[in-house]
């Protein structure tokens, strides 16, 4: 039996470093399980769209998106677009974030960047309006303080609340006055030059096609075909 086609799910960007970005990430996604059909979708701004790429597909689908917490893509975007593929039997993954291998991925980042040991972190992130997006944000945020054994403070580039800049200041007030920002992004784009632009010190690249990222991507995608299937729920059918 053919194994349900894997639908990564990007946000879409308009820099055009995040398309280039993503595609190398399911190259390596490929590497790692060759006989898989892999396949991308973007919920706006980039083709392929997700409804265009999921026409496309026959058979199965897991939908595993690119994003690094909840928020409304993952809890409606993505359900509204799994129920209207009709054609198709659909799964929605949970989000890349939390998990550990986000964390090795966010310390190797780190380290390239020039972050040494002792040196405070401001974890910046996209924003979201959604408390549980917030929620899982934070909760990354403390493990890679586990991880690296400094203080780290989560910020947003939009949405939410603090800034990069006001994290900054905040780590300083506490005595830490040697600060990096770890890029909580998956690919390049606005949000994570503005966020980089305002360290003080290292700023870490987003985490692109990090293998640890490929890794997760499978994990995921594993984990959504090990749930029970849901029933398609009539008011995102005709969303």
């Amino acid at each position: 039996m053919q194994q349900p086609s894997l639908v990564a799910v990007a946000h879409g960007s308009r820099d055009p470093r995040a398309l280039h970005t993503t595609l190398a990430l399911l190259d390596r996604v490929r590497e790692l399980r060759p006989r898989l059909d892999v396949r991308l979708g973007h919920i706006e701004l980039n083709a392929p769209l997700l409804d265009d790429t999921l026409r496309g597909t026959s058979g199965a689908a897991v939908l595993v998106p690119l994003l690094l917490g909840r928020g409304h893509h993952v809890k409606h975007d993505l359900p509204a677009a799994a129920a209207r593929a009709t054609h198709l039997h659909t799964r929605v993954a949970a989000p890349l974030g939390p998990h550990p291998l986000l964390v090795e991925a966010l310390y190797e980042r780190l380290v390239e960047a020039g972050w040494a040991p002792g040196t405070a972190v401001v974890l910046a992130a996209a924003g979201s309006r959604d408390p549980d997006s917030a929620a899982d944000t934070r909760r990354t945020a403390t493990l890679l303080a586990g991880r690296l054994g400094v203080p780290v403070v989560p910020a947003y580039a939009s949405a939410a609340a603090p800034t990069t800049s006001e994290a900054v200041r905040a780590l300083a007030a506490r005595g830490h006055h040697r600060t990096a920002v770890a890029s909580y992004f998956a690919a390049p784009g606005r949000f994570a030059a503005q966020t980089a632009a305002a360290s003080p010190g290292p700023a870490a690249a987003p985490l692109g096609d990090h293998p640890a990222l490929a890794r997760l991507l499978l994990r995921r995608y594993d984990e959504a075909l090990a749930r029970p299937a849901a029933l398609p729920r009539p008011d995102l059918v005709s969303a």
